[in-house]
């Protein structure tokens, strides 16, 4: 357990044997989660590029997030460029399994994608995207430092409308300054 008393997690990457869990993710909407369920998905595009590249590439990627000796949801980052190619930084997420949320797990895993992300690379901001009403993944970002930047207007299609999303950031340099990620010695 970590000093706050919530699960220590690991990010892990993906095997043929976490296939059940994308499967999942993909026909159960309940393990989706409400703000992350868009419809059924066919995994054959998923099984390919486990076969790949492991769900990890130069601009993307995808772990399993452990805790308790087993794997309970995921985590994935994305490439978003602003101006030249050459300037990018990471969009992150986390679905986490339904017995497995509201105990800090998905704050711990994005908080340890975060430290992973400004760690490979030089990117100068780590971004999320998160449903106006999903009050749960605001409390996270903001637990690590992310600042809201602003509303994305009809942005997201689920449940047969368009919905808002909020952005939230967190700079290189905050990251650099924070007590979340480096607390004082």
């Amino acid at each position: 357990m970590t000093e706050m008393g919530e699960p220590d997690v690991d990010l892990r990457p993906a095997t043929d044997g976490d296939l059940w869990l994308f499967q999942r993710q993909a026909v159960d909407p309940e393990a989706g989660g409400t703000f992350n369920w868009s419809g059924y998905r066919n995994l054959a595009a998923t099984r390919q590029r486990l076969t790949l590249d492991g769900l990890i590439g130069p601009d993307d990627g995808c772990l399993i997030v452990w805790t308790g000796g087993e794997a309970v949801g995921t985590v994935g980052w994305r490439k978003v460029h602003y101006g030249t190619p050459s300037w990018f930084c990471w969009n992150i997420g986390a679905s986490i399994l339904p017995e497995h949320r509201y105990q800090g797990i998905g704050t711990q895993s994005q908080g340890a994608l975060v430290r992973y992300l400004f760690r490979v690379s030089a990117a100068p901001r780590v971004e999320a995207y998160t449903d106006v009403e999903n009050a749960a993944e605001q409390g996270a970002l903001r637990r690590l430092g992310f600042v809201l930047e602003g509303t994305l207007r009809a942005t997201q299609f689920r449940d047969g409308r368009w919905r808002d999303l909020f952005m939230y950031s967190l700079t290189r340099a905050e990251f650099e300054n924070s007590p979340v990620f480096h607390p004082p010695a």
